[in-house]
Protein backbone atom coordinates (compact mmCIF):
# COMPACT_ATOMS: atom_id res chain seq x y z
CA UNK A 1 0.00 0.00 0.00
CA UNK A 2 1.09 3.59 -0.51
CA UNK A 3 1.81 5.55 2.30
CA UNK A 4 -0.86 8.44 2.79
CA UNK A 5 -0.45 12.42 3.68
CA UNK A 6 -2.43 11.28 7.18
CA UNK A 7 0.07 11.59 10.22
CA UNK A 8 -0.26 8.40 12.02
CA UNK A 9 -0.88 8.55 15.86
CA UNK A 10 1.39 6.83 18.41
CA UNK A 11 -0.98 3.81 18.78
CA UNK A 12 -1.30 3.70 14.98
CA UNK A 13 1.88 3.60 14.37
CA UNK A 14 3.02 1.28 17.10
CA UNK A 15 0.16 -1.52 15.65
CA UNK A 16 1.61 -0.91 12.12
CA UNK A 17 4.97 -2.00 12.88
CA UNK A 18 4.33 -4.71 15.16
CA UNK A 19 1.50 -5.64 12.45
CA UNK A 20 4.48 -5.03 9.83
CA UNK A 21 6.79 -6.55 11.68
CA UNK A 22 4.39 -10.20 12.45
CA UNK A 23 3.12 -10.45 8.77
CA UNK A 24 7.25 -9.94 7.27
CA UNK A 25 8.18 -12.59 9.40
CA UNK A 26 5.03 -15.12 8.15
CA UNK A 27 6.15 -14.37 4.22
CA UNK A 28 9.65 -14.55 4.88
CA UNK A 29 9.83 -18.22 7.17
CA UNK A 30 9.11 -20.30 4.49
CA UNK A 31 12.13 -19.42 2.32
CA UNK A 32 14.24 -18.90 5.06
CA UNK A 33 17.71 -20.21 3.98
CA UNK A 34 17.53 -20.27 0.13
CA UNK A 35 18.83 -17.96 -2.20
CA UNK A 36 16.97 -15.93 -4.87
CA UNK A 37 17.43 -18.23 -7.42
CA UNK A 38 16.61 -21.66 -5.57
CA UNK A 39 12.90 -19.20 -4.62
CA UNK A 40 12.66 -18.44 -7.86
CA UNK A 41 12.45 -22.18 -8.91
CA UNK A 42 10.74 -23.54 -6.23
CA UNK A 43 7.80 -21.11 -6.90
CA UNK A 44 7.63 -20.72 -10.19
CA UNK A 45 8.60 -17.22 -9.88
CA UNK A 46 8.87 -14.58 -7.35
CA UNK A 47 6.81 -15.04 -3.65
CA UNK A 48 4.16 -12.08 -4.16
CA UNK A 49 2.36 -13.23 -0.64
CA UNK A 50 1.48 -15.98 1.51
CA UNK A 51 3.35 -19.49 0.26
CA UNK A 52 3.15 -22.92 1.61
CA UNK A 53 6.65 -24.72 3.44
CA UNK A 54 9.40 -25.14 1.12
CA UNK A 55 8.96 -29.68 1.71
CA UNK A 56 5.47 -29.64 1.24
CA UNK A 57 3.78 -31.86 3.23
CA UNK A 58 7.26 -33.44 4.36
CA UNK A 59 7.77 -30.26 6.71
CA UNK A 60 8.30 -32.11 9.80
CA UNK A 61 10.61 -34.55 8.22
CA UNK A 62 12.74 -32.73 5.69
CA UNK A 63 14.59 -30.77 7.94
CA UNK A 64 14.67 -32.72 11.34
CA UNK A 65 16.85 -29.71 12.98
CA UNK A 66 14.09 -27.44 12.34
CA UNK A 67 11.25 -29.65 12.31
CA UNK A 68 8.86 -26.59 11.59
CA UNK A 69 5.81 -25.74 10.27
CA UNK A 70 6.86 -22.88 8.31
CA UNK A 71 4.55 -21.23 5.64
CA UNK A 72 0.95 -21.10 5.03
CA UNK A 73 1.27 -17.68 6.99
CA UNK A 74 3.05 -18.94 10.32
CA UNK A 75 4.90 -16.67 12.28
CA UNK A 76 8.34 -18.00 13.23
CA UNK A 77 10.44 -17.09 16.47
CA UNK A 78 10.99 -13.68 15.67
CA UNK A 79 7.43 -13.20 16.37
CA UNK A 80 7.45 -15.05 19.52
CA UNK A 81 10.40 -13.57 20.93
CA UNK A 82 8.76 -9.56 19.94
CA UNK A 83 5.93 -10.60 21.94
CA UNK A 84 7.44 -12.20 25.08
CA UNK A 85 9.04 -8.90 25.36
CA UNK A 86 6.09 -7.00 24.90
CA UNK A 87 4.95 -9.29 27.79
CA UNK A 88 8.08 -8.19 29.94
CA UNK A 89 7.33 -4.66 29.14
CA UNK A 90 3.66 -5.04 30.75
CA UNK A 91 5.34 -6.59 33.46
CA UNK A 92 8.08 -3.93 34.20
CA UNK A 93 6.19 -1.01 32.57
CA UNK A 94 9.34 0.89 32.52
CA UNK A 95 12.38 1.25 30.56
CA UNK A 96 14.42 -2.85 30.71
CA UNK A 97 17.59 -3.24 31.17
CA UNK A 98 19.78 -6.80 30.90
CA UNK A 99 18.57 -7.64 34.27
CA UNK A 100 14.49 -7.44 32.94
CA UNK A 101 15.86 -9.99 30.32
CA UNK A 102 17.06 -12.42 33.08
CA UNK A 103 14.43 -11.82 35.83
CA UNK A 104 11.41 -11.35 33.62
CA UNK A 105 12.15 -12.64 29.98
CA UNK A 106 13.65 -15.97 30.93
CA UNK A 107 10.63 -17.02 32.73
CA UNK A 108 8.58 -16.27 29.89
CA UNK A 109 10.37 -18.47 28.07
CA UNK A 110 10.84 -21.46 30.54
CA UNK A 111 7.38 -21.28 32.24
CA UNK A 112 4.73 -19.27 30.34
CA UNK A 113 3.02 -21.41 27.32
CA UNK A 114 1.99 -19.80 24.41
CA UNK A 115 0.16 -21.09 20.70
CA UNK A 116 3.11 -21.92 18.67
CA UNK A 117 2.30 -22.13 15.21
CA UNK A 118 5.05 -23.82 13.46
CA UNK A 119 4.81 -26.23 15.89
CA UNK A 120 0.32 -26.72 15.58
CA UNK A 121 0.67 -26.40 19.43
CA UNK A 122 0.53 -24.88 22.69
CA UNK A 123 4.11 -25.07 24.24
CA UNK A 124 6.84 -23.49 25.98
CA UNK A 125 8.53 -20.78 23.92
CA UNK A 126 12.15 -22.78 25.11
CA UNK A 127 10.74 -25.53 22.84
CA UNK A 128 10.85 -23.66 19.53
CA UNK A 129 13.28 -21.25 20.05
CA UNK A 130 17.30 -22.08 18.12
CA UNK A 131 20.31 -22.01 19.90
CA UNK A 132 21.26 -18.94 20.13
CA UNK A 133 18.02 -17.61 21.90
CA UNK A 134 18.48 -21.00 24.16
CA UNK A 135 21.76 -19.43 25.00
CA UNK A 136 19.62 -16.83 27.91
CA UNK A 137 18.65 -19.80 29.44
CA UNK A 138 21.34 -21.37 29.55
CA UNK A 139 23.67 -18.57 30.79
CA UNK A 140 21.18 -16.76 33.00
CA UNK A 141 18.87 -19.88 34.32
CA UNK A 142 21.54 -22.11 34.20
CA UNK A 143 24.88 -19.98 34.74
CA UNK A 144 23.70 -17.62 36.54
CA UNK A 145 26.16 -15.48 34.54
CA UNK A 146 25.94 -11.57 35.23
CA UNK A 147 23.26 -10.15 33.30
CA UNK A 148 25.00 -7.56 31.78
CA UNK A 149 27.60 -9.80 30.42
CA UNK A 150 25.69 -12.75 29.62
CA UNK A 151 25.65 -12.64 26.02
CA UNK A 152 29.46 -13.08 25.64
CA UNK A 153 30.45 -16.48 23.80
CA UNK A 154 27.35 -16.57 21.97
CA UNK A 155 27.43 -16.57 18.21
CA UNK A 156 26.84 -13.23 16.70
CA UNK A 157 24.01 -13.69 15.01
CA UNK A 158 20.72 -11.14 14.50
CA UNK A 159 19.08 -13.40 17.37
CA UNK A 160 18.96 -10.21 20.14
CA UNK A 161 18.26 -7.81 16.70
CA UNK A 162 15.32 -9.32 15.54
CA UNK A 163 12.94 -8.75 18.25
CA UNK A 164 14.00 -5.38 19.52
CA UNK A 165 10.97 -3.44 17.85
CA UNK A 166 9.20 -3.05 21.00
CA UNK A 167 12.13 -0.90 22.42
CA UNK A 168 12.04 1.15 19.33
CA UNK A 169 8.41 1.44 19.91
CA UNK A 170 8.73 2.65 23.66
CA UNK A 171 11.36 5.02 23.35
CA UNK A 172 8.95 6.18 20.04
CA UNK A 173 10.86 9.54 18.17
CA UNK A 174 14.09 9.26 20.41
CA UNK A 175 16.12 6.78 18.60
CA UNK A 176 19.27 7.64 20.74
CA UNK A 177 17.07 6.51 23.74
CA UNK A 178 16.07 3.38 22.12
CA UNK A 179 19.46 2.76 20.81
CA UNK A 180 21.11 2.85 24.39
CA UNK A 181 18.14 0.94 26.17
CA UNK A 182 18.15 -1.75 23.43
CA UNK A 183 22.52 -2.19 23.44
CA UNK A 184 21.56 -2.96 27.56
CA UNK A 185 19.07 -5.35 26.67
CA UNK A 186 20.92 -7.58 24.25
CA UNK A 187 23.59 -7.75 26.47
CA UNK A 188 22.18 -10.15 27.63
CA UNK A 189 22.04 -11.90 24.49
CA UNK A 190 24.55 -11.04 22.16
CA UNK A 191 28.13 -9.34 22.11
CA UNK A 192 29.96 -7.83 19.21
CA UNK A 193 28.01 -6.52 15.94
CA UNK A 194 25.16 -8.56 16.96
CA UNK A 195 24.16 -6.28 20.37
CA UNK A 196 25.32 -3.33 17.83
CA UNK A 197 22.14 -4.31 15.23
CA UNK A 198 19.96 -5.00 18.22
CA UNK A 199 20.31 -0.93 18.98
CA UNK A 200 20.97 0.20 15.77
CA UNK A 201 17.42 -1.47 14.77
CA UNK A 202 15.53 -0.53 17.80
CA UNK A 203 17.16 3.33 17.04
CA UNK A 204 15.50 3.04 13.03
CA UNK A 205 12.08 1.91 14.97
CA UNK A 206 12.30 4.87 16.95
CA UNK A 207 13.54 7.17 14.43
CA UNK A 208 10.44 6.02 12.24
CA UNK A 209 8.20 6.97 14.35
CA UNK A 210 8.94 10.45 13.96
CA UNK A 211 6.37 12.69 12.65
CA UNK A 212 7.42 13.63 8.89
CA UNK A 213 10.02 10.52 9.06
CA UNK A 214 10.94 8.89 5.79
CA UNK A 215 12.96 5.65 4.61
CA UNK A 216 15.73 8.49 3.86
CA UNK A 217 15.75 9.91 7.40
CA UNK A 218 15.29 6.55 9.23
CA UNK A 219 18.67 5.62 7.14
CA UNK A 220 20.33 8.70 8.03
CA UNK A 221 19.63 8.51 11.48
CA UNK A 222 20.88 4.99 12.12
CA UNK A 223 24.41 6.01 10.53
CA UNK A 224 24.42 8.88 13.12
CA UNK A 225 24.56 5.78 15.65
CA UNK A 226 25.50 3.06 14.22
CA UNK A 227 29.68 2.11 14.80
CA UNK A 228 32.32 0.25 12.94
CA UNK A 229 31.37 -2.47 10.88
CA UNK A 230 27.39 -1.78 11.23
CA UNK A 231 28.00 1.61 10.39
CA UNK A 232 30.44 0.69 6.99
CA UNK A 233 27.30 -2.20 5.98
CA UNK A 234 24.93 0.45 6.72
CA UNK A 235 26.69 2.62 4.00
CA UNK A 236 27.67 0.07 1.79
CA UNK A 237 24.20 -1.14 0.91
CA UNK A 238 22.64 2.19 0.96
CA UNK A 239 24.75 3.75 -1.97
CA UNK A 240 23.98 0.39 -3.65
CA UNK A 241 20.26 0.86 -2.93
CA UNK A 242 19.68 4.54 -4.00
CA UNK A 243 20.38 3.16 -7.81
CA UNK A 244 17.22 0.83 -7.64
CA UNK A 245 13.81 1.33 -7.47
CA UNK A 246 12.98 -2.48 -8.48
CA UNK A 247 13.96 -5.13 -5.80
CA UNK A 248 14.35 -8.00 -8.33
CA UNK A 249 17.30 -5.53 -9.86
CA UNK A 250 18.83 -4.78 -6.26
CA UNK A 251 19.00 -8.53 -5.12
CA UNK A 252 22.28 -9.57 -6.40
CA UNK A 253 24.09 -5.87 -5.97
CA UNK A 254 22.67 -5.65 -2.15
CA UNK A 255 24.10 -9.42 -1.61
CA UNK A 256 27.42 -7.62 -3.06
CA UNK A 257 27.33 -4.96 -0.95
CA UNK A 258 26.60 -6.77 2.64
CA UNK A 259 29.28 -9.58 1.58
CA UNK A 260 32.79 -7.96 2.63
CA UNK A 261 30.88 -7.23 6.09
CA UNK A 262 29.05 -10.65 6.62
CA UNK A 263 30.91 -13.60 8.00
CA UNK A 264 28.38 -16.26 7.14
CA UNK A 265 29.63 -16.62 3.66
CA UNK A 266 28.16 -17.42 0.18
CA UNK A 267 26.47 -20.81 1.45
CA UNK A 268 24.16 -19.89 4.12
CA UNK A 269 23.53 -23.26 5.37
CA UNK A 270 26.76 -23.93 5.45
CA UNK A 271 28.47 -21.06 7.08
CA UNK A 272 32.37 -20.14 6.52
CA UNK A 273 34.78 -20.87 9.54
CA UNK A 274 35.05 -17.35 10.31
CA UNK A 275 30.90 -17.28 11.05
CA UNK A 276 29.12 -15.23 13.67
CA UNK A 277 32.60 -14.12 15.69
CA UNK A 278 33.06 -11.63 17.69
CA UNK A 279 34.84 -8.49 15.53
CA UNK A 280 34.43 -4.48 14.83
CA UNK A 281 34.91 -4.93 10.88
CA UNK A 282 32.10 -7.19 10.42
CA UNK A 283 28.84 -6.48 10.74
CA UNK A 284 25.27 -9.27 10.64
CA UNK A 285 23.68 -9.03 6.94
CA UNK A 286 20.08 -9.25 7.82
CA UNK A 287 19.83 -5.03 9.31
CA UNK A 288 21.59 -3.50 6.57
CA UNK A 289 19.80 -5.30 3.58
CA UNK A 290 16.30 -4.45 5.45
CA UNK A 291 17.26 -0.66 5.31
CA UNK A 292 18.24 -1.22 1.69
CA UNK A 293 15.11 -2.46 0.92
CA UNK A 294 13.58 0.24 3.03
CA UNK A 295 15.19 2.58 0.61
CA UNK A 296 14.41 0.32 -2.84
CA UNK A 297 10.99 -0.01 -1.87
CA UNK A 298 10.73 3.50 -0.91
CA UNK A 299 8.65 2.80 2.37
CA UNK A 300 6.17 0.94 0.25
CA UNK A 301 5.31 -2.23 2.79
CA UNK A 302 4.61 -4.51 -0.31
CA UNK A 303 8.01 -3.52 -2.18
CA UNK A 304 10.09 -3.22 0.91
CA UNK A 305 8.56 -6.25 2.13
CA UNK A 306 8.34 -8.48 -0.85
CA UNK A 307 12.12 -7.62 -2.05
CA UNK A 308 13.21 -8.42 1.70
CA UNK A 309 11.51 -11.97 1.47
CA UNK A 310 12.80 -12.84 -1.92
CA UNK A 311 15.90 -12.04 -1.20
CA UNK A 312 16.73 -15.05 0.57
CA UNK A 313 18.99 -16.13 3.53
CA UNK A 314 17.47 -15.48 6.89
CA UNK A 315 14.91 -13.39 4.85
CA UNK A 316 12.49 -13.67 8.07
CA UNK A 317 14.34 -11.74 10.23
CA UNK A 318 15.12 -8.95 7.03
CA UNK A 319 11.61 -9.29 6.70
CA UNK A 320 10.17 -8.60 9.97
CA UNK A 321 13.11 -5.68 10.19
CA UNK A 322 11.56 -3.82 7.26
CA UNK A 323 8.05 -4.87 7.82
CA UNK A 324 8.50 -3.30 11.24
CA UNK A 325 10.31 -0.03 10.32
CA UNK A 326 7.46 0.80 7.15
CA UNK A 327 4.72 -0.16 9.95
CA UNK A 328 6.03 2.13 12.56
CA UNK A 329 6.54 4.79 9.68
CA UNK A 330 2.92 4.57 7.85
CA UNK A 331 0.85 3.39 10.43
CA UNK A 332 -1.67 -0.13 10.28
CA UNK A 333 -3.07 1.21 6.66
CA UNK A 334 0.50 0.49 5.45
CA UNK A 335 0.30 -3.47 5.77
CA UNK A 336 -1.62 -5.19 3.50
CA UNK A 337 -5.11 -5.82 5.41
CA UNK A 338 -5.83 -9.03 3.63
CA UNK A 339 -2.36 -10.55 4.74
CA UNK A 340 -2.57 -9.20 8.23
CA UNK A 341 -5.57 -11.44 8.41
CA UNK A 342 -4.81 -14.52 7.09
CA UNK A 343 -1.41 -14.83 9.02
CA UNK A 344 -3.27 -13.48 12.52
CA UNK A 345 -5.88 -16.64 11.63
CA UNK A 346 -3.47 -18.62 10.41
CA UNK A 347 -1.14 -18.68 13.74
CA UNK A 348 -4.11 -18.38 15.71
CA UNK A 349 -2.65 -14.81 17.28
CA UNK A 350 -4.32 -11.66 18.25
CA UNK A 351 -1.79 -9.15 16.54
CA UNK A 352 -3.45 -6.29 17.95
CA UNK A 353 -3.58 -6.99 21.66
CA UNK A 354 0.63 -7.18 21.77
CA UNK A 355 0.23 -3.68 20.40
CA UNK A 356 -2.44 -2.14 22.08
CA UNK A 357 -0.86 -3.05 25.36
CA UNK A 358 2.68 -1.95 24.67
CA UNK A 359 1.33 1.23 23.08
CA UNK A 360 -0.44 1.65 26.63
CA UNK A 361 2.73 0.84 28.46
CA UNK A 362 4.56 3.59 26.03
CA UNK A 363 2.70 6.66 27.29
CA UNK A 364 3.27 5.00 31.04
CA UNK A 365 7.01 5.22 30.17
CA UNK A 366 6.80 8.70 28.55
CA UNK A 367 5.06 10.52 31.46
CA UNK A 368 7.67 9.47 33.85
CA UNK A 369 10.49 10.36 31.61
CA UNK A 370 9.01 13.99 31.14
CA UNK A 371 8.81 14.20 35.02
CA UNK A 372 12.22 12.95 35.19
CA UNK A 373 13.65 15.25 32.61
CA UNK A 374 11.43 18.38 35.13
CA UNK A 375 12.83 17.54 37.78
CA UNK A 376 16.46 17.23 36.14
CA UNK A 377 15.79 20.71 34.82
CA UNK A 378 14.44 22.21 38.03
CA UNK A 379 17.45 20.78 39.73
CA UNK A 380 20.10 22.28 37.04
CA UNK A 381 18.57 25.60 37.17
CA UNK A 382 19.28 25.82 40.66
CA UNK A 383 22.36 24.31 40.37
CA UNK A 384 23.27 27.30 37.80
CA UNK A 385 21.22 30.03 39.70
CA UNK A 386 24.54 31.88 40.76
CA UNK A 387 26.23 31.86 37.23
CA UNK A 388 23.58 33.98 36.68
Amino acid sequence: MTPTLDVPTLDDRITGSLLGAAVGDALGGPVEGYTPQQILERHGGRVTGIVGPWNGEDWRTARPIAPYHKGDGHVTDDTLMTHALIRVYEKVRGHLDAYAVADHLVPELMGSPVWIPELEAEALPLQRIFLAEKWLVARLHYGHVDPREAGAGNIVNCGAAMYMAPVGLVNAAHPEAAYAEALDVAGAHQSSYGREAAGVFAAAVAAACAPGATASSVVDTTLTLAKDGTRSAIEAVSEVAARHTDFESALTPLRAAVAPFDTVGPDYRSPSLGARRPSRLHAIEELPIALGMLLVGGGDYRRTVLGSVNYGRDCDSIATMAGAIVGALYGESAVPADWAKRVAEASRLDLHAPAAALARVTREVHARDAELRRAHESAFATLTSADR
